[in-house]
């Protein structure tokens, strides 16, 4: 039986890190609201820490990149590892940005979620949008 156990704990292990890819892969969450003048993205980053999180804007493509530290001694004991260690995301954004202001106006990390604020250029009343 000793057998059977070791051979269930070892594949719930795999299909974690197999999912733990996945999720690096496809996440995180992000949401976008465009208002007058800004744009506003919501992103969840659960588990990460605010000085592991690292932000860059090229262009309209934003870039979030964020490593988690995982010691060893944790790792160890380890059955199941799903949540992602590492995210490493670009994203393009649906706007032209103001010329000068080419950056993040803001940035924010609060229980887990990222709140980034983007200013926007305006053609007239309208709003440049992709």
């Amino acid at each position: 039986m000793g057998l059977v156990k070791s051979m269930a704990k070892e594949m719930i292990k795999e299909i974690g890190n197999k999912s733990r890819e996945f999720y690096e892969f496809v996440l995180p969450p992000i949401d976008m609201f465009l208002d007058n003048d800004k744009l506003t993205l919501l992103i969840d980053l659960p588990g990460f820490a605010k000085k592991d999180i690292k932000l860059s804007l090229d262009g309209n493509i934003l870039s979030i990149q964020a490593c988690k530290e995982i010691s060893d001694e944790k790792n160890h004991n380890m059955i199941c590892n799903q949540r992602p260690n590492i995210i490493d995301k670009k994203i393009r954004l649906p706007i032209d940005l103001r010329e000068g202001e080419e950056g993040v106006n803001s940035a924010k990390y609060e229980h887990g979620v990222l709140t980034i604020t983007i200013p926007v250029k305006k053609h007239g009343k309208d709003i440049s949008v992709e």
